[in-house]
Formats: structure tokens, sequence, C-alpha cells
């Protein structure tokens, strides 16, 4: 699906990243940019910067960046055509009817393909669950205490002890083998040929948001390793981007939002009456789980194990919700195990409390680290209290670390003048808050290392579109055939496009990627630092960068150049003579910025 570039254009001019990020980030302006914490990683000093004129964002610190699409993109997980019709309803732009290319029409007959294989399988799993074949698994189901009600309402199934059952249904309805396999519900090895992924398991279909069965998990009966079994990352299915039990949870009409760890623990919340329970599919919690339920709350809960692993677990989510916009409290759910246990235990009521005596995730996370130290020891007890110091700090806003701080000093028992004194001591010596463990996923995963060639087409695009008044003097030294890369080529010619039409608009160029992290590449492409005191400073940087790059591109033409082009050698002959010549002249006056 695709709309004209002149619509996009049209609602992402309409609607101003200042005031859009601003709904969603407290920004202060610092110069020509506004500054304010990336919701994207967890940071204490500010380094995500937005910028009215080029209406673009760029995290210094983890490197996502685009415009106001990819940060719908990114923070709501909207793909590119929601991001859009919500920024078009915003403007109040009408959008007409889209165009689909073939490659766009292609992918979605093939998602509708899979959606439609997988409601297929979960139909096949319901019913044998009610078969005689799925006896032991619903004997299974109800004696974790599941009514017939929960069972249909969550679409349990089970898949029976012969490995090729699903894949002989599926077939009967004339699938293809490649589909079957691209579906995730199937291996395939040289001694069976293609069989069921799931066998001898109690099934738990994965809904979407909006219902749709997206993919499965499996409880083995037996003793059969692995206990759980999951769905692999399909065209449909994202673990990371998607939340177990969301599409019940979001009509729910409680206030919040409880995250836990299993599909029992949110089926039995759940039935208890606790509709507003989903969980992270077995996974850490991932910043765009936590951004898709930021659409949904304000406040989430977080029902973890209260074992050493589900402790971990918390204190690696809390941040991450934290970092999303969300308020956050702890459950204690001791001495039991998980709130299926809880609940089977000491029924509703006593669950209920448990809500209502949630703990403030800070002070959790306080309460955790005070464990760490030997508090009947004088050098113990200081050191917990200059840990808590240092976590204080994260609090940018002074009224509320202060809050914090006299609860903290109430709580263990130190006198609030003294610790507020330390903290203060601590900022005065830049120390910053204890380190955390870094959530998994993007866009916090490790880059590749750069290479000097890509550096230097990255920092000719800053050149560019910061000062594009250089470019006709710079196209007689280095034009778009120059990037290597193809995306870095590909984004050149659209700048030179846009300089002849009249408007160097970068924002407008990362509209024409509708794939998210392609937007954040070419965002990062018009980030690169130019740090420069004066003029002299600026020939030099971008004389050197001409230099570099030239040299680079006609090292890479040459050696992908037919022996039999005399014509395309004498060419590059001609420009290695002119890289030389400006190497001893210096670059000329016409093309440094005005």
């Amino acid at each position: 699906m695709r709309y004209s570039e002149d619509i996009i254009e049209e609602v992402r001019s309409k609607n101003d990243i200042v005031d859009l990020i601003g709904g969603y980030v407290k920004l202060q302006r610092k110069g020509s940019s506004y500054f304010g914490l990336c919701p994207f990683h967890n940071e204490k000093s500010p380094s995500f910067s937005v910028s009215p004129g080029k209406q673009m964002y760029y995290c210094f610190g983890c490197g996502a960046g685009g415009n106001v699409f990819t940060f719908l993109m990114e923070y709501e997980n909207y793909t590119f055509q929601e991001a859009l019709k919500f920024l078009a309803n915003r403007a109040g732009v009408a959008l007409p009817e889209p165009v689909y290319t073939k490659e766009a029409r292609e992918q979605a007959d093939r998602r509708a393909l899979l959606l439609e294989i997988n409601k297929e399988a979960a139909k096949y799993f319901y019913v044998k669950l009610r078969s005689p074949e799925g006896t032991r698994a619903m004997e299974y189901l109800k004696g974790r205490g599941l009514s017939d009600e929960t069972i249909r309402k969550f679409g349990l199934g089970y898949s029976d002890r012969f490995h090729n059952q699903l894949y002989r249904y599926l077939k009967q309805k004339k699938y293809t083998d490649e589909v079957l396999m691209e579906s995730g519900l199937f291996n395939m090895d040289e001694k069976r040929g293609i069989y069921d992924k799931f066998w001898n398991r109690v099934i738990y279909p994965i809904m979407d948001a909006n219902s749709r069965v997206i993919g499965f998990g499996g409880r083995v009966m037996g003793d059969a390793k692995p206990k759980y079994l999951n769905s692999p990352e399909t065209l449909i299915f994202d673990k990371s981007r998607n939340l177990y039990g969301l599409h019940a949870a979001r009509s729910s009409r409680r206030k919040n939002l409880i995250i836990c760890e299993g599909y029992m623990d949110v089926i039995s919340m759940h039935q208890a009456g606790f509709t507003n329970a989903v969980a992270s599919l077995g996974t850490a919690l991932t910043s765009q789980q936590a951004s898709l339920l930021k659409r949904y709350t304000e406040e989430v809960l977080v029902i973890y194990d209260s074992d050493e692993a589900g402790v971990r677990a918390a204190l690696r989510a809390i941040p991450m919700l934290r970092g999303a916009g969300l308020s956050t409290r702890v459950v204690n759910l001791k001495p039991h195990k998980d709130p299926d246990e809880f609940i089977q235990a000491e029924g509703t009521e006593a669950f209920e409390e448990r809500l209502q005596e949630a703990e403030n995730s800070f002070l959790y996370e306080i309460r955790i680290l005070q464990q760490k130290y030997n508090m009947s020891d004088p050098q113990g007890k200081s050191d917990f209290f200059h840990a808590a110091a240092s976590r204080l700090l994260e609090f940018e806003d002074e009224i509320e670390r202060n809050s914090y701080l006299e609860a903290v000093s109430r709580t263990y028992g130190i006198e609030t003048g003294a610790l507020r004194k330390l903290v203060n001591r601590l900022a005065l010596k830049g120390i910053g808050a204890e380190p955390r463990e870094k959530p998994a996923g993007p866009p916090e995963g490790k880059k590749e290392k750069e290479d000097g060639i890509q550096k230097a087409q990255k920092l000719m695009l800053t050149w560019m579109t910061s000062y594009p008044e250089i470019l006709p003097g710079l196209s007689r030294c280095i034009t778009s055939r120059d990037f290597v890369t193809p995306l870095f080529r590909k984004v050149a010619e659209m700048v030179e496009e846009q300089y002849r039409e009249g408007e160097v608009n970068p924002a407008r160029i990362i509209s024409r990627f509708e794939d998210g992290s392609q937007q954040s590449q070419v965002a990062e492409l018009f980030n690169t630092k130019l740090s420069l005191e004066n003029r002299e400073e600026q020939r030099k940087a971008l004389e050197d960068v001409i230099c570099n790059m030239k040299e680079s591109s006609l090292n890479y033409r040459i050696s992908h150049l037919s022996p039999e082009d005399m014509q395309g050698l004498q060419r590059l002959m001609e420009e290695k003579k002119q890289l030389e010549t400006l190497r001893e002249t210096g670059l000329p006056a016409d093309i440094l910025p005005r």
C-alpha cells in the first residue's frame, strides 16, 4: 500500500515535530534545537535532539532518529500506514484511497495468507482439545482450575502426539509447502520431511491487539523438553512488539494494566476478574512492548515471579516502563511464587489487596538495592546510602527528587539534610546513578563498526543538507555517483533532486522510506556532528571529507570497471587528476558555506 508522495508530504508538513514529540517527551530549547531525555533508551542526561528547522529528531546516545512518521512507528509501534492515518487525522487531512505497489500488494497478500493459516491451525487445535485424543490435555487445564468459558475465551487447544497431523490437515486445505514453512508451524529434516513443530502439547494461541492469531505457545504433556515452546518470528509475529492477552485486556475497565510472565498467569487473572493482565511472551520486556502498553494506560503494575529470576526481570522492566512515560508499581506475591498460585491459594479478595498495596517502583528498586549491603556494619550502611544517593540523581525534576529523597530518609533512618548533602556532593562530582543492566533489543543493540568510507559519506550528507548553498560548487568535485554505499547514494540523489526543485528538505526525504529501520538510518545521515569553531576549520574539514570520499569513490569505480571500457577509464583518470589538483590548491571559496 502506498499513498502519493504529495499527500505524505502534506501530512508531514502539517504536523510540527516539536509539537508532536512534546506531547510525549519533556523538551527544553537549547539554541536552534530542543533537547530531552530519549524515550527509546534509558539516560540521565538529555541527548535526544529535535530540530524544528529540519523537522527531525535524533538521539546522539542510541542513534534513534527520523521524522514525525518514524517517531510514531517506534514509540507507538505503528506501521507507516497507521502513523500516516494518525497524523492525517491530527492535522485534518483527508486521505485518498491508497495506491498499492506490486511489492506492497504481494506482501499484504502474504500476510493475509499467514493469518489465514494461523486461524485454521487455531481451529484445528481447539477441536482436537475436545476430541478423545485431547482428554489428558483437558484434564490438565481443568486441574489448573480453568472453566469451560475461560478455555473458550482464550481459544486453548491441543496438538496430539502424532507429529504430522496438522501438516496433513492444512495440506488438505491446499496450502503449499513453501507458505506452510513460512508460517512457523513446521520443522523439516531429511528423515521426516516437513513435520509439526507443536505436538503433544497444550496450545495457547497468541493474538495481536485486534484478536488475530499471529503465533502459538505450547506446554508439553509429559517430561519432554522444552517444557514451553513458542512460535518463531515470522512476517506476522514479532514477539518483541506484542503482548499475550492484550486483545482481551485492552477493553478492561480497570485503570491500569498488569504485566506478568506467563500464559497461565494471564489466564488465571482474567478468570478471577482481573481482566487487565498481559504477559511479555517469555522474554525480557522490550522498549517496543513498553510503548505498546503506553497506548492503553498510564500505569503498569509489575507482577513477576517472586523468585530471584523474577526480581531480576522486574528490575530490568522498571526503567523500560519508566522510560516509556508509565507510572509503575510492583506487586508483592510472597509467600507465593506467581499470580496463579496466589489466587488458587488465597482467593481474589486477597489478590486485590496486594494490588492496592503495590509498592512504588523506585522504592522497590531501593529496597532490593539495600539487600546487597550489610546494614549492621557502618561501612556497609555508608555504601548503601551512597548507592541510594546516586540513584536519586536520576530525577531531573527537583520537586520529584526531593519527594523520593524524603521517602528514602524516612524508610532507612538517615537525616534528610544529610542525604540531600550527599546527593548534591555526588552531583557536583559528576557521579551518576549505578550502572543498570541495559535492556535487549533496538535501538540499543550494538552497532557494526563503521569504516572510514562510510563515515566520510555520512559527513558529506550532513554538509549537503545543513548547507545546501554549497551544492552548486560541490558538484564540480562530488556528485551522487561518488557515494559507494547504495542507501547513501539514493539519499544523495534525492538531495540533488530537491535542490534542483528549490528546497532541500531532510524530513521529506525520510518520508520516502516506509521501513522504520531505514528511516532511522537516513536520519542519522543528516545528524553527524560538525564541531567547527571558525571558517578555517570549516574549510579544512570539508576539504578532508571531499578528498577522502573522492579517493574511495575512484578506487571503487576503478576496481569495478570493465577492462574494455577505455572511455570510462579515461574519465576516471581525469577525475583523479582533478583530485590531485584539489589537494594541491585547496578548496575553492565558493564551495564553503556562507
